[in-house]
């Protein structure tokens, strides 16, 4: 059989199962010897999922993804009301109640857009479905960067004239108006709720910098309440006005992406040091008031939008100003340290000292070390290592996730500083196609089933599993249903069980290197 009739038979099968997957079409997999599979999506087939239909009273709902190659597969089952429960189990406890769930999603940098863009109509239409649709994995949360990041194939603020301190000559670039801007609008047609919009920045202009540079160590001119800290408040004003003007709007700005960057001699790319006393003198007499006094007075501000590691030092010291505290509504967290910041002396005591602030994470990406590949097609334990940290997170009062880059090339990139890094999407725009990594299919147990206004609830362990390595959390999402989520990172088949009080018991596997996501409905 020559290689054309075979890709015609493999485009029948595929047809023909989803004719039989009644709605959802199935993965279109490909193996690069990475250890799992990726799916393949062009202009003409990608991979979809039906919009979830809850289970009946006493019947539960399964979607599992593992290392063998499920993509959020769909089964049905029913609960068990005498049957004995094994040695290890969860038992869920509604009466137990945690934080609130903001959402899931991932950041329209210059880079995404630009792959994004690079695809043919309807592939570009596949990619982003994929995404925000109810046949694909339904995020509501999006960070947009204020003018350029690394990923930007060029350094640019939205102010860049000398002395510019009534932003006269203030404008968004056409990485704005033709790039993200239509993504956005896209988005937003195709998604079942409206999304929430977040910006960062990563630098200001470089007049207003004490090392006259977008890159290395420096920070903003003067102190807190000159015309330097008062035109870069303004800066943030004036990117919502504009973005307003194109019908976005945003639901939280952060403070400025990894403030600790720019304290950090030839740090690479752009950035902007700000220290804990800095940001929060800055919050409470220029951006706070900024804000306040503006049509954006009910965008919400997050403070630190970096590393765990500097909690709960630099909240204690921001919010323990009544008047920066006044203004701000929320801490943002990324993952690049993890490693040097166990998360209940970070996160855990931070939400214990300051409840009344939502802790969101705010970047997370793979393939950032030096020492590691960047792109790896196919690599499960990426997948896992997203789920791993999501998991962990929202047991520790975290309201949301957020991934880095939408999409991203073969290389990881582009990035002008060659920061590259690996990405859910990766785009191949020579051929018109795009591959759903295992970390997309890992965004989609959280993203599809847990939306915004779900409460973290008790689960309780019946007793610790030493052969085994399940990590879980449990939500009662709006509508009353329960949704439970179970990930197996260990190389063995794990039995357990799951107990609600109200409905009964699921025995249950998990497999090898999977991810399970359980729905079921309680009685009124």
């Amino acid at each position: 059989m020559g290689p054309r009739c075979a890709r015609v038979l493999r485009w029948l099968l595929l047809a023909q199962a989803a004719w039989q997957a009644a709605g959802g079409r199935p993965c279109d997999a490909k193996d690069f010897g990475q250890g799992s599979l990726v799916c393949v999506c062009s202009a003409t087939y990608c991979d979809t999922l039906d919009p979830v239909v809850l289970p009946a009273h006493g019947t539960y709902v399964r979607y599992e993804s593992s290392k063998a190659g499920k993509r959020l597969e769909r089964s049905q089952g029913s609960f068990q009301r005498n049957a004995a429960a094994p040695d290890f189990h969860l038992t869920l406890d509604t009466a137990q109640r945690y934080q609130k769930v903001k959402g899931f999603g991932g950041s329209v940098t210059d880079s995404a857009a630009i792959n994004i863009l690079s695809l043919s109509k309807d592939a570009q239409n596949h990619l982003l479905r994929s995404y925000f649709s109810e046949e694909g994995i339904e995020y509501n949360l999006v960070r947009v960067p204020m003018a350029s990041t690394d990923f930007s194939v060029r350094l640019y603020t939205y102010a860049d004239a000398e002395g510019d301190f009534e932003l006269k000559h203030f404008n968004l670039t056409e990485e704005d108006t033709r790039m993200k801007i239509p993504i956005l609008w896209a988005a937003q047609a195709m998604a079942k709720r409206p999304l929430s919009l977040y910006a960062s920045p990563w630098t200001s202009p470089v007049w207003m910098k004490t090392n006259g540079a977008m890159t290395g160590r420096g920070t903003l001119k003067g102190s807190p309440g000159d015309k330097y800290h008062q035109a870069w408040a303004k800066y943030f004003i004036r990117f919502l006005d504009e973005y307003a003007k194109h019908n976005l709007t945003f639901w939280a700005v952060t403070a400025g992406n990894e403030p600790t960057a720019g304290e950090i001699i030839f740090y690479p790319f752009q950035c902007l040091g700000f220290s804990p006393e800095h940001q929060r003198d800055f919050i409470a007499r220029d951006l706070g008031p900024a804000l306040a006094n503006s049509s954006h007075r009910d965008v919400r501000l997050i403070i630190l939008d970096d590393q765990r590691v500097m909690l709960p030092y630099w909240a204690e010291v921001v919010l323990k100003d009544p008047v920066a505290a006044s203004y701000i509504s929320g801490i943002g967290i990324h993952w690049y340290l993890d490693f040097l910041a166990p998360i209940d002396l970070t996160l855990s005591i931070t939400h214990h000292l300051f409840p009344d602030y939502f802790l969101l994470s705010t970047e997370a990406s793979t393939g950032s070390y030096f020492w590691e590949p960047r792109v790896v097609l196919g690599g499960w334990d990426r997948g896992s290592k997203y789920s791993h940290s999501i998991l962990t997170n929202l047991n520790n009062y975290v309201t949301g996730w957020t991934d880095w880059n939408l999409a991203l090339d073969t290389k990881g990139g582009p990035n002008w500083s060659k920061n590259y890094v690996d990405s859910p999407i990766i785009v191949d725009s020579s051929k018109d196609i795009f591959y759903k990594q295992p970390m997309f299919y890992h965004m989609g147990h959280f993203s599809k089933f847990i939306p915004e206004g779900s409460q973290r609830v008790g689960l309780a362990v019946s007793k610790r599993c030493h052969r085994c390595d399940l990590e879980h959390s449990a939500f009662l999402r709006p509508d009353g249903t329960v949704v439970l989520v179970v990930l197996n990172r260990s190389p063995v088949d794990v039995s357990f069980g799951i107990s609600d009080p109200r409905v009964g018991f699921i025995e249950a596997t998990a497999l090898s290197d999977s991810i399970q996501t359980f729905l079921w409905k309680q009685p009124a």
